[in-house]
């Protein structure tokens, strides 16, 4: 049985004042799983602070979820964000150095997750608490890469297809139902020279754009190239370089050039890859489990108590 743990509340207060508990400990990912052992201590750059603040790993959690998710959202999919946050940081610490020096990890959006240490209130912690130490892993005991965006538009994809993957598909990866109750439809529109500038920014040799049309499709249907006057132009880079709040998703029902302006409009938001937030949404108002809401997105993985 999962147990309230008094030293969540106190490592994220002191997070909240800039004060320090304890030194760092070497981390290492060999201690999963150890059901016995205390959670790992982490150095956090904290970037609006531009320091590093020693804290264990359930307060970083803490605030990951307060930054990825409404912390007002049902507790079950609070619950499934804490669980891939906790994954995603012993990931990353496992095979990555910080960019920022002294530091494990930071609250730098462009390096890790979202972190807001502000918005974590009781419903937050407690969705910490109760799965203090749970964390997804491969059916060979390995750390899967736990994805997440925040609304698919109705099916998740591939990573190959869905954030141009270099290598082999991961085996955890797979396209499923979203689960949302929406499609979260869209619509953006960009001028030719906006349009073909973003192309280069991918990697196309682009020069003009009079006629555009989806080209490869991944399992989801999300357009996986676009064929710019019948020059190839890779979709995920692209929806980066057009930015990610305009060009919401690349599962697109609409793609036009006219007049100068390139016009698309789409379903979802976000690159469509593993867990679908507002998907973990309606799971959770429908009764499903965090355990159920994080195994759904993912083929293969189970839930293991690390510490």
């Amino acid at each position: 049985m999962l147990y309230f743990r008094p030293f969540l509340l106190l490592s994220a207060l002191l997070l909240l004042t800039g004060c320090t508990p304890r030194p760092p400990k070497y981390f290492s990912a060999e201690i999963l799983p150890s059901p016995s052992s205390e959670p790992p201590l982490l150095a956090v750059h904290v970037a609006e602070k531009s320091a590093v603040v020693h804290m264990d790993i359930e307060a970083y959690v803490a605030g990951v979820v307060a930054g990825e998710m409404p912390n007002t959202w049902p507790l079950e999919a609070l619950k499934a964000q804490a669980i891939l946050a906790r994954t995603f940081v012993l990931k990353f610490v496992s095979e990555k150095d910080s960019r920022y020096p002294g530091a494990d990890i930071s609250t730098d959006i462009a390096e890790a997750q979202a972190y807001n240490a502000e918005a974590v209130n009781e419903r937050v912690l407690r969705a910490v608490q109760e799965t203090a130490g749970l964390i997804l892993l491969t059916e060979d005991g390995t750390l899967p890469y736990t994805w997440f965006h925040s609304h698919s538009g109705g099916m998740t994809e591939t990573a190959v297809d869905g954030i141009d993957w270099n290598g082999p598909e991961p085996s955890f990866t797979k396209s499923t139902a979203g689960m949302e109750a929406d499609a979260a439809a869209w619509s953006a529109e960009f001028s030719a020279a906006d349009f073909i500038a973003a192309c280069r920014k991918a990697g196309a040799s682009v020069s003009s754009c009079k006629a555009v049309r989806v080209g490869q499709k991944g399992k989801s249907g999300r357009a996986v190239t676009l064929l710019v006057d019948g020059t190839t132009v890779n979709a995920a880079r692209l929806r980066i370089s057009l930015g990610s709040t305009k060009m919401r998703s690349t599962l697109l029902t609409e793609l036009s050039a006219e007049d100068g302006v390139v016009r698309m409009s789409g379903r979802g938001y976000g690159h469509g890859v593993g867990l679908s937030q507002w998907g973990a949404y309606a799971m959770a108002q429908a009764g499903k489990s965090a355990e159920e809401i994080s195994l759904h997105y993912y083929n293969g993985l189970r839930l293991v108590k690390a510490w």
